[in-house]
């Protein structure tokens, strides 16, 4: 699907993703409509400026320097939450958690738990399969110093709550790494056909909630999960056991293993 086959109106209109994201037929159209997205300034400068200067370890590499969509089946039963690209990672390869520390330990443990066809990921063409897994954040593009603005948050959640709407027929779990990944979920899940308890469940480690349906349909398990970054992993705050242990609590909730 081309661009101008999406709803009117430009990619670099702060509505452009609530319009795209409702209309888009399914989640490959949905990814390709990502792609073109220029709503957040910031993140389009910033992503754009780290592709111009690079990095030493990744001289000779064209950057993807663009919204980077889910990864993964659209058939998925399993979706993992991040929070957005990493600079030299994601947005230098074009795929979610690709090419950096943090996909390093993420895909070692989908692929410890079955999920993942290799332990590692380096590139957009290294081979890697997901299964019954699909892989994605509540923002799209690489922000500064890792950190989104609320405003580029609440701007980006239109697609993480379409792709949610597309997945809705096969997707039983959900593992939302982060306390920012998981306050950027809870209303995208609302969105998206389920009900949110209100006070909000609080975001922790080990979290288990299950979200009842609003559309008859089947529930949602909800898990959560520290974020997959260094200062988490460096430091011991997150363990290659316990990412594994939450990844397969989620995967057999979603019936990807046996109990």
């Amino acid at each position: 699907m081309s661009v101008s086959e999406g709803p009117r109106g430009g990619t670099d209109e702060p509505g452009y993703p609530e319009r795209a994201a409702a209309t888009a037929p399914s989640v490959a159209g949905l990814d390709e409509r990502v792609t073109h997205c220029r709503a957040c300034p910031r993140l389009v400068a910033w992503r754009e400026q780290v592709a111009r200067e690079g990095r030493r370890a990744y001289a000779g590499w064209d950057y993807w320097a663009r919204p980077v969509p889910g990864f993964g089946p659209d058939d998925a039963r399993l979706l993992v939450i991040g929070l957005a690209p990493a600079a030299h990672g994601g947005n230098r390869t074009g795929r979610m958690f690709t090419g950096d520390r943090s996909g390093d330990v993420l895909y070692a443990a989908l692929h410890r738990v079955g999920l993942a066809s290799r332990p590692e990921s380096t590139d957009i063409d290294d081979g890697l399969r997901l299964y019954g897994t699909r892989v994605t954040a509540p923002v799209h593009c690489a922000p500064p110093a890792n950190r989104p603005t609320p405003g580029e948050r609440d701007t980006c959640r239109p697609w993480l709550a379409g792709e949610l709407r597309l997945l809705r027929p096969t997707v039983r779990a959900v593992v939302v790494l982060g306390a920012f990944g998981w306050q950027a979920a809870l209303p995208a899940l609302a969105a998206g056909g389920w009900s949110v308890p209100r006070p909000r469940p609080a975001f922790a480690h080990g979290a288990h909630h299950t979200l009842a349906a609003t559309d008859g349909g089947p529930d949602l398990e909800l898990f959560g999960c520290y974020h997959v970054s260094q200062r988490n992993t460096f430091t011991g705050r997150l363990t290659p056991a316990m990412l594994t242990d939450v990844l397969g609590r989620a995967a057999r909730a979603a019936g990807l293993t046996a109990p």
